[in-house]
């Protein structure tokens, strides 16, 4: 299997993900901007999602792939499919208790994330998380089979699942919203019933990928079954890893949690701030950092079971390759040419001349670490492979405790952008760190080159930031959205030519990319 070709594949499907995701939050900050119930819709959004970044992408993710790849290479597709089996079952029924408590415990979580709203916002964000709550269920069962499909190397259903979200969230932000208004009804509510939707959707489409290599679950609905489910050797297994890793996850997520809670207290329209940051920053994450870690964690774990060092090593050598060739550049275009992304994706409608200010300043916040952010993706799931949890979790309490040193260190001076700044410059240390680990116990060895491959791509990166930086303090961005073809016509300009430019840099450089690129398993 060719790995850039199948990163790429689901790099392309993750992008189309991320851009009607950008499409959904657009119409967001058009209808709502920076607006109080917005930031309650986003509170009452986040609950659901930690949870199934902790539980379900998270710790689940990291304890069932190894396993299931490990299975499925020593003792083929038959105990694989038990397996499956197994976990479905205790899966679906832990689901139903987690989402029966968290609905009755919404005012409580709400509490947790945003102490600092007033009473009605509170009251709208307890509703709407009731509302949401069910999401984490659908999402918690699309885990196990992206799991399951990634194993049997089908990257391209799990990839496009996304899309069916925000394509529900858009649709009934744009057919509900008016009448909810017509009905005196909040209008922000509208974005709730999309969310739900759309995890419903995005169950529905996993059953024809399964069934189409002969994996569709089996869910044991009979109390024997269950107990079955229970003891069986593989679930017992998942649930050991689970229980570090769910630290470990939940390292990252608590910071998550620290940050909307600050946020909330700094007034009208931070949180949203954070959330539009997040969604540019999450663009190349996404693209890059995800579609790098489906793809070499189940080879990862393969080389593992093999026990073959050579091929591990090589593997995460060439993802680090894949990260600081793509990733340098982004954060560069982050850092440096925030205001025309902020200005051209967001101002229009409600979102104004403000919004973008304070946006953008958030968004160069995470330029400054991406290359950490997106490198986690890949250092991680060594450790993943090994089916050793521990490591990252005591790493990422370190790194938690960092966090929010910085956040006292630069909230006060900075604002609501210190809090993407105190996360990028912690995801540093963390990828730092945990590479650092790797190297120490001889699971990586870098290969020759490393030293002329890095130079490269820093002074590619630095030339086309430098072009970007001039390039934008040509124009004033907000008042060019009285003309709004013209300022996207700039700022797709200004993307392609900073693209031509860093690859042109490379190559008069003397790198050779289609050697970097190419690997084979």
């Amino acid at each position: 299997m060719n790995l850039l070709k199948a990163a790429f594949s689901i790099s392309a499907l993750t992008f189309l993900s991320r851009i009607t995701g950008l499409v959904r939050e657009q119409i967001a900050a058009a209808l709502f901007g920076t607006s109080a119930t917005l930031d309650a819709f986003w509170i009452a959004f986040r609950i659901p999602n930690l949870l199934r970044r902790l539980f379900a992408e998270g710790a689940f993710t990291q304890a069932f792939v190894p396993l299931l790849a490990a299975t499925r290479a020593q003792h083929g597709d038959e105990a694989t499919h038990r397996l499956v089996d197994a976990v479905a079952t205790v899966m679906t029924w832990a689901l139903l208790a987690v989402c029966t408590v968290g609905i009755v415990a919404a005012p409580v979580l709400v509490w947790l994330l945003a102490s600092g709203f007033d009473p009605a916002t509170t009251d709208a964000a307890v509703l709407m998380t009731r509302w949401m709550f069910p999401y984490i269920g659908c999402m918690s069962l699309v885990a196990l089979s992206s799991g399951v499909l990634n194993t049997w190397r089908r990257f391209a259903v799990p990839a496009f699942t996304p899309v069916l979200l925000n394509l529900s969230v858009i649709g009934a932000a744009l057919a509900l919203v008016p009448a909810f208004r017509q009905r005196g009804i909040e209008p922000v509510y509208a974005l709730a019933v999309g969310v739900m939707v759309g995890g419903v959707l995005q169950l529905g489409l996993q059953v024809p990928a399964l069934m189409r290599i002969g994996a569709l679950p089996r869910i044991g609905l009979a109390w024997s079954s269950v107990r079955a489910a229970w003891v069986h050797p593989g679930v017992r297994s998942i649930l050991g890893k689970m229980a570090p890793a769910v630290l470990g996850v939940s390292v990252a997520q608590l910071s998550l949690m620290i940050n909307s809670q600050i946020a909330s207290h700094l007034g009208t329209g931070a949180v949203s701030t954070l959330q539009y940051a997040d969604r540019l920053m999450e663009l190349p994450i996404a693209m890059l950092g995800v579609a790098l870690g489906v793809v070499l964690t189940p080879q990862l774990s393969a080389a593992q079971a093999r026990e073959d060092r050579a091929a591990y090593s090589s593997l995460l050598d060439w993802g680090l390759r894949m990260v600081l060739l793509l990733a340098l550049p982004c954060a560069a275009a982050l850092l440096l040419f925030a205001t025309p992304l902020v200005a051209t994706l967001f101002n229009r409608g409600a979102f104004g001349a403000h919004s973008v200010q304070i946006t953008a300043a958030a968004t160069m916040g995470y330029g400054v670490g991406l290359v950490g952010l997106v490198g986690v993706k890949v250092v991680a799931p060594g450790y993943y492979a090994r089916q050793d949890m521990s490591t990252p979790m005591k790493v990422g309490i370190g790194v938690m405790l960092l966090t929010q040193v910085f956040n006292a260190m630069l909230v006060p001076w900075l604002g609501v952008s210190a809090l993407t700044l105190s996360l990028s410059l912690a995801a540093i240390v963390n990828t730092g760190w945990l590479l650092w680990g790797l190297k120490r116990l001889d699971h990586w060895q870098p290969a020759p080159g490393w030293g002329r491959f890095a130079w490269r791509v820093v002074l590619a990166s630095a030339v086309m930031g430098a072009a970007l930086a001039l390039f934008e303090r040509q124009f004033d961005w907000v008042v060019l959205g009285q003309h709004e073809l013209r300022r996207a016509a700039l700022l797709g300009a200004a993307i392609i030519g900073a693209v031509l430019l860093y690859f042109g840099v490379l190559a008069a450089s003397g790198m050779n990319l289609r050697q970097v690129l190419r690997r084979q398993v």
